[in-house]
């Protein structure tokens, strides 16, 4: 499993970074990464435009599947995903709050503000996803009873996406723009945003796979949990912060990008059981090929145009999903 997971993450890697509009050979690509790491001459199509995307694809892929697994295991539902408790609807909010800004300032402001992958529109959009979660969490009452903290999620999700409206109604233009941010969008990531995807991905991943075990324990249920000596509240919260981070990091940068922390832990639960110990890097590696599969096909799937990757991803994941769902009814 491990080995075909991470032969899956290389050819992804170089069909994404060779693969575009123009054809790169693979020992250019070699030539240039080399020679970007050691100082020396690069193809800036290859080291500035394409291999920030990919990587940036494979970090945002992996941060969403490591939550999406976190998440499933937390409520003891293979269907949750990182947007359950209303990340997604925040993100959006946050974003229109953005460009709500952006068009009441000056036109230099404006268009700081409302550029993309830059100025403040990320910034609002981790901030709301932030926001959505922790009303959810203070709706709910904490983490002690999980259905009520699922219902808070689907009733803030359903709020936050009335004000979305609201604002998006009020421009035209507002309406593209976050049209487009709610299909995700990896073409503007650069340098600055992998190095920032990284920092977070080194700040929460490692503590989700230290509480891997924890998860294993939540699957026997809260009162075994407790009695193994757990500090159950605690814990919990620390697993939903630490996913929380990792979601909203991932929509700041690339927009609300579904089903991929939804495919890939419930897929790969069927295929290697449900050890979190195993479950949990494993749905980082592969919604990392997932993400950057899905991102190559965007590029050239209409070339010379180029289509939402969350389109590609609810294409794609949709259907299998509905498959897998009447196999397992079959079953």
């Amino acid at each position: 499993m491990w080995l075909g997971l991470l032969l899956a993450l290389i050819l992804s890697v170089l069909l994404g970074v060779m693969v575009g509009a123009v054809r790169v050979p693979l020992a250019q690509v070699v030539a240039s990464v080399t020679g970007g790491l050691v100082g020396g001459e690069v193809n800036p199509v290859i080291f500035e435009i394409r291999l920030p995307r990919v990587l940036g694809a494979m970090l945002v892929g992996a941060l969403l599947g490591v939550a999406g697994a976190t998440y499933q295991g937390l409520f003891r539902n293979p269907l949750a995903d990182p947007y359950l408790m209303g990340a997604a609807s925040g993100a959006a909010l946050g974003t229109a709050v953005a460009l709500s800004v952006a068009g009441a300032l000056s036109s230099s402001y404006a268009a700081w503000i409302a550029s993309e992958g830059t100025g403040w529109v990320p910034l609002f959009a981790f901030l709301g996803a932030i926001f959505a979660v922790s009303l959810a969490l203070f709706l709910a009452g904490g983490v002690a009873r999980t259905q009520d903290l699922i219902l808070a999620g689907v009733v803030v999700a359903a709020v936050l996406t009335g004000l979305t409206t609201y604002l998006m109604m009020k421009d035209a233009d507002r309406v593209r723009a976050v049209f487009a941010y709610t299909l995700g969008n990896l073409s503007f990531i650069g340098w600055p945003e992998v190095h920032r995807l990284g920092l977070y991905f080194l700040l929460t991943v490692p503590p989700l796979l230290l509480l891997a075990r924890v998860l294993n324990a939540l699957q026997l249920g809260d009162e075994v949990a407790r009695s193994l000596g757990l500090p159950l509240e605690a814990l919990k919260y620390a697993l939903i912060a630490a996913s929380t981070l990792a979601t909203a990091v991932a929509v700041a940068v690339a927009g609300i990008i579904g089903f991929v922390g939804l495919i890939v832990p419930h897929t790969l639960r069927r295929l290697g059981g449900g050890d979190h110990r195993f479950l949990l890097p494993a749905s980082a590696v592969g919604g990392a090929v997932l993400m950057v599969l899905a991102d190559l096909l965007a590029r050239v799937a209409v070339r010379p145009a180029e289509l939402p990757v969350g389109v590609v991803t609810t294409l794609l994941g949709g259907p299998f999903f509905l498959y897998l769902l009447r196999r397992s009814r079959g079953a």
